[in-house]
């Protein structure tokens, strides 16, 4: 793989950063769109909400340490490709769900083709990255998430008005499928080496103290984002959509006008802050029950979100060789998982037997404890191995 030493912004990274784009934009759809179609035409309540939004993570925390590994072995590419279109065919299935049950069946299913491409495309990012610029990557790629985020939601609320639940399936499994077509775009990053000594670890050793952080956050918004359009609409906001788009709209910004930021301080530090900051915003959601402040605490959300993501990642990439990254993102996004899927389902019973700023009380106190287990560990470390930064 050929790239030039001075260049973040190649072919292969805009073309990577636009198959992102269209990828999480349709997972902002299902975000903002699935809870009504589970208290809508399913008839469930916020606990099958819960259920519901985070049951693809299931299938994904035993899948992704496994696409780490075949990323490693086999490539980047096949799986960014396979699991974008997997996912498309696999939307299309919600025109036949009728209960919830079939739809966890459904979104387990999700799973398989979110960690073959999430998997490939970390590792093809930081194979893109030059040495030491794996934070700034990370910072401008992910701006496709949280543009999805914004947007996603926006759009599936228009679809829903426009022509209802079968026509948001459908644009959603269009952009899955322009996500595809995107990702064929993308060369294969993985430079060929000569085969030694033993894999890649299965769970990479780097990833764990930032993954278990990062998964406290992820925990924390995936669950705020699960039931603050219900939430909204509760205090009257009838836009339930503008909650998730000043969300992604703040980390967007942030990521803007600080992408430097993770690869010039301690990332593990700066991780820290960065929950400490998502947790006020939860704080101020739960405590005040008006519409402004849920707006208010979801941009304050987006300030510590928009740090914790590239901060954890850069100590994760910092610390392995290239022939490892795959292992290694593969471990990291497993805690991800773990938020994704916990972070609703926990959410949701504590919204379930008490109330939703209850849960996002509970949000704030996940936050809290992964600032706490990254600041006992903010002394620097050696890497893994010498020279094994981003290349």
């Amino acid at each position: 793989m050929q790239r030039s030493p001075d260049t973040l912004f190649t072919p292969a990274f805009i073309a990577l950063t636009l198959s992102d784009l269209a990828y999480c934009t349709a997972g902002g759809v299902l975000i903002g769109v699935t809870p009504f179609f589970v208290t809508g035409p399913l008839g469930g309540g916020p606990a099958a909400v819960g259920l519901a939004v985070g049951a693809f993570s299931v299938t994904t925390l035993a899948l992704r340490p496994l696409a780490g590994r075949w990323a490693d072995r086999r490539g980047r590419r096949p799986l960014l490709i396979g699991g974008a279109a997997l996912f498309a065919v696999l939307v299309l299935g919600h025109l036949l769900v009728t209960e919830p049950a079939w739809l966890v069946v459904l979104r387990l299913l999700l799973g398989a083709a979110e960690a073959l491409y999430f998997v490939a495309g970390f590792a093809a990012l930081a194979d893109l990255a030059q040495p030491g610029r794996a934070g700034e990557a990370l910072s401008y790629n992910s701006l496709a998430l949280y543009v999805g985020l914004a947007a996603g939601p926006l759009m599936g609320q228009a679809l829903l008005r426009w022509s209802g639940f079968p026509l948001v399936w459908a644009a959603t499994a269009l952009l899955l499928g322009a996500a595809a077509l995107l990702a064929v775009r993308v060369p294969e990053t993985l430079e060929a080496v000569v085969e030694a000594g033993l894999p890649a670890p299965l769970f990479h050793p780097a990833a764990l103290v930032p993954g278990l952080g990062l998964s406290t956050g992820v925990a924390a918004v995936s669950g705020f984002l699960a039931f603050a359009a219900l939430y909204a609409t509760d205090l009257g906001l009838d836009l339930w959509s503008t909650v998730p788009a000043v969300f992604g709209s703040v980390v967007v910004t942030c990521r803007v006008v600080f992408a430097t930021l993770p690869d010039r301080l301690p990332p593990l530090r700066l991780s820290a802050f960065a929950l400490g900051v998502s947790g006020a915003g939860l704080v101020l959601c739960a405590v005040v029950p008006t519409a402004w402040a849920l707006v208010a605490g979801a941009a304050v959300l987006g300030v510590g979100t928009a740090f914790l993501t590239p901060a954890a990642f850069a100590a994760v990439f910092s610390r392995v060789p290239p022939t490892e990254r795959g292992s290694a993102a593969g471990t990291a996004t497993v805690f991800i998982d773990l938020g994704f899927s916990g972070g609703p389902v926990l959410l949701g019973v504590v919204a379930a037997t008490s109330s939703i700023p209850v849960a996002f009380l509970a949000g704030a106190v996940l936050t809290a404890s992964g600032a706490a287990l990254l600041m006992c560990h903010t002394t620097p470390a050696a890497p893994l191995r010498t020279g094994s930064g981003p290349a």
